[in-house]
């Protein structure tokens, strides 16, 4: 680890727990949530929060093969639910946002299913877990820190 931000400015972490429970407060689905953490995890690379809401997504009962699959979740949208493919679609749009420059489209799709109090919420999730990678990739927090992980036998020569 470069350095651990949570001893070195707890005030900080502190606001993003807030913030994670003002979201958790929000009335989303706890399942959606979820997977929009791994989408982003995924486009950003934090293998730390990767494993972390895989491990939350599996004990709150999410099948193997949705979280399998959420990285192209466009190919196996018959296993996600018109709520779901809107907002993994924003989540996309918000953590590439130089790239895409959040569509209207995309912006569409989440305001034709989720109330105005709820796409907010939605978008302060994506704001979260975007800041969390941030934190964890910038910051090289190391995987095994995380409790409750089923971590394997390093490979012979991984050091």
């Amino acid at each position: 680890m470069r350095a651990d931000h949570r001893k070195l400015f707890p005030r900080g972490v502190g606001a993003m727990l807030r913030l994670e429970q003002a979201v958790a407060d929000s009335g989303l689905e706890p399942e959606l949530l979820e997977l929009v953490r791994i989408r982003a995890s995924q486009i950003n690379g934090c293998a730390y929060c990767l494993a972390m809401h895989h491990r939350d997504a599996r004990s709150r009962g999410e099948h193997r093969t949705r979280l399998d699959v959420v990285a192209a979740w466009r190919e196996a949208e018959e296993l996600f639910t018109t709520r779901e493919r809107a907002a993994l679609a924003w989540c996309e749009a918000l953590t590439e946002l130089p790239r895409t420059g959040a569509p209207d489209g995309d912006y569409a799709a989440v305001d034709s299913v989720f109330t105005p109090e709820e796409t907010v919420a939605l978008t302060f999730a994506i704001v979260a877990i975007n800041g969390w990678n941030r934190l964890a990739v910038g910051l090289r927090t190391p995987v095994a820190d995380l409790e409750g992980l089923d971590l394997p036998t390093p490979p012979q020569g991984a050091n």
